[in-house]
């Protein structure tokens, strides 16, 4: 029997729950739980509304590899808020979300839903990962368009992108990707890179943007094709065209590396299993008294049971 698995872009959804769900929503000693309940909320109607057999909460082990900064050093650099030697830059994170996540990653663990985060690698890698490992189908659940690359109908894999929360979901396929963009999964890549992206820190080529990069892409067939005009007098490029991709080959040289998401990370052994119980109740009921997960918590687990 074929098992649909989902992947979620941890961060990303606790992210959203936290800026969507009032920060009223308070442990009884008056902590903010708010990204807490809201990604519950959040998985236990992507559960109803998906039926995915195993699900993953990937994270960001290390959310700015230093081997992508190598390359580009402008990647995410406005997002640092302290500079690390050893380990991974501390990232800009909202004062009363930062404590809010060892929290989610501890109700997670009781509930016993996988979570998977791999040194040094970013969420979006564990995701490329797995997605091209499994052997059904894939719902990657994110609000990161860079996962784009990943849609590939052959394999079922798609992504899920919230437009508002989760109940309302872009069901992200190659035909839409071709309809919004011009281009396929691999070929998302090739666009981003080439227009650029300011969230992440991604220059760019500059006077490239989204729509000149999708007509290079369809006359040229991906990057690759692209630079080989660029060496090609008789190639259709315009003189500026030219001159503008002739003087960012050093930035395309790297940026494929950079912008494509790692698909060789080493996993830890884990059961992607969805829970019908809780792995560990005392614990998890420990969890749910001190920080007053309420109704969130048994929403899900009445989910879960079915």
């Amino acid at each position: 029997m074929t098992r649909r698995l989902m992947l979620l872009d941890t961060a990303s959804l606790y992210f959203r729950a936290y800026y969507g769900v009032p920060d009223s929503v308070r442990a009884p000693d008056g902590t903010p739980v708010n990204a807490v309940r809201g990604l519950l909320d959040f998985i236990t109607r992507l559960v109803q509304d998906h039926h995915p057999d195993d699900l993953v909460a990937c994270m960001d082990a290390d959310w700015r590899p230093h081997w992508r900064v190598e390359l580009i050093p402008s990647y995410k650099a406005h997002r640092v808020a302290e500079l690390t030697v050893t380990g991974p830059d501390e990232e800009e994170i909202p004062d009363t979300l930062s404590p809010q996540v060892p929290v989610i990653e501890d109700v997670l663990d009781a509930l016993g839903i996988a979570r998977v985060g791999v040194e040094p690698y970013e969420a979006d890698d564990v995701i490329g990962t797995l997605a091209g490992t499994a052997p059904g189908p894939v719902d990657i659940v994110t609000g990161d368009r860079d996962l784009y690359q990943l849609v590939d109908d052959a394999r079922g894999v798609r992504v899920l992108y919230p437009l508002k929360g989760v109940g309302t979901l872009q069901l992200t396929d190659e035909a839409w990707l071709r309809e919004k963009y011009g281009v396929n999964g691999p070929g998302y890549v090739d666009l981003a890179l080439l227009r650029g992206d300011p969230s992440d820190g991604l220059p760019g080529v500059p006077g490239i943007g989204e729509k000149t990069a999708a007509k290079l892409i369809d006359a040229y067939g991906d990057l690759a094709g692209i630079m080989a005009a660029v060496a090609d007098p008789s190639s259709k490029l315009t003189p500026s065209q030219r001159k503008r991709l002739d003087e960012a080959r050093d930035y395309v040289a790297v940026a494929p590396k950079v912008v494509r998401v790692a698909s060789d990370v080493p996993l830890p052994a884990f059961d992607p299993a969805l829970p019908a119980e809780p792995r560990d109740p005392a614990a998890l009921d420990a969890l749910a008294a001190r920080w007053g997960l309420g109704s969130s918590l048994e929403r899900l687990l009445a989910t879960l049971r079915g």
